[in-house]
């Protein structure tokens, strides 16, 4: 097949599920040793047409390709999924971080150390801090205050970036973006890695999947689903056709669907098989906190 007919199939059999998205111009071919081949580059015109970004467009026909290779035919309804093929590090692969619950149920991503006492005693099984500041000795006295929150609770903590101070106050676990991930020295990853802690990484597409698993993190978080007004967001809200292949791709992780969930929504993010939602607003925002996360977990379990 022509790299034309190639793009035309992928596009017809998966027009639909991305309808939502616009095209977007087609990057020329990577320098790979199958930069000319016929089902990347048909593949990548087609993610393109259906709206991926360039940098994931290209690990998608790459993945294709190797599918290709591996199967010994093109198949334009088998939309790739196999770890191997997009070069994804499977959890428990070394070097790995400590592992946590494949089910982390409602993870509650909260402001200060006293939200997440409340959420811990109001039975949430994950939270996480985010707390935002530029002084020093505040962001230590926070995290601290957030590890001891949880204290004979059997809540799991989370810090949002502040790694060092989570190693030194003892929490579970540290969650980081793609940045924070990407700043992070060979010597620093590995003294992360040695204290034990569990690692949690955003990841927004195929690519900072791929290069997240690089880690072999202790979960994967997927997002933003829907749009979000609490942080400016670098990529389009993923919507529920990607979630599904993205969850699809990382299942041997632990997996976090998150950004704009609300409760109604849980149901159809559920369907994903994603073991936990993170909401931020959906809590800290309701007029009883701890009754909206009771509804929340119930939803979450049925």
């Amino acid at each position: 097949m022509t790299p034309s007919a190639i793009e035309q199939a992928i596009v017809a059999a998966h027009r639909q599920a991305f309808a939502d998205f616009a095209p977007r111009p087609a990057p020329e071919p990577g320098l790979h040793l199958w930069g000319d081949e016929p089902v990347y580059r048909g593949a990548l015109a087609a993610c393109s047409r259906l709206g991926f970004i360039a940098i994931d467009a290209d690990c998608l026909a790459s993945a294709w390709y190797r599918q290709s290779l591996r199967t010994s035919h093109f198949d334009a309804n088998a939309w790739p999924a196999t770890p191997a093929d997009f070069g994804l590090h499977v959890s428990g692969s070394a070097p790995a971080f400590a592992p946590c619950p494949r089910e982390l149920g409602l993870y509650a991503v909260l402001p200060t150390a006293e939200w997440v006492g409340r959420m811990a005693r109001a039975g949430v099984p994950t939270v996480q801090l985010r707390f935002k500041s530029a002084d020093a000795e505040a962001v230590r006295d926070e995290v601290r205050a957030a590890v001891q929150a949880v204290q004979d609770t059997d809540a799991l903590l989370f810090i949002n970036d502040h790694w060092r101070e989570a190693i030194a106050a003892g929490s579970y676990g540290v969650h980081l973006g793609q940045e924070d991930m990407d700043a992070l020295s060979p010597d620093e990853l590995q003294q992360l890695r040695a204290s034990g802690v569990r690692l949690g990484i955003s990841t927004h597409g195929y690519a900072e999947m791929v290069r997240a698993s690089q880690a072999v993190p202790s979960y994967i978080a997927m997002g933003a689903v829907f749009p979000t007004t609490l942080k400016q967001m670098a990529t389009v809200p993923q919507g529920l056709a990607r979630l599904m292949h993205y969850a699809e791709l990382t299942r041997s992780y632990p997996q976090v669907a998150i950004g704009g969930i609300g409760a109604e929504q849980f149901a159809e993010v559920r369907r994903s098989g994603v073991g936990s939602i993170a909401v931020v607003r959906a809590i800290v925002n309701a007029d009883n906190p701890e009754q909206a996360a009771q509804a929340l977990m119930q939803r979450l379990a049925a």
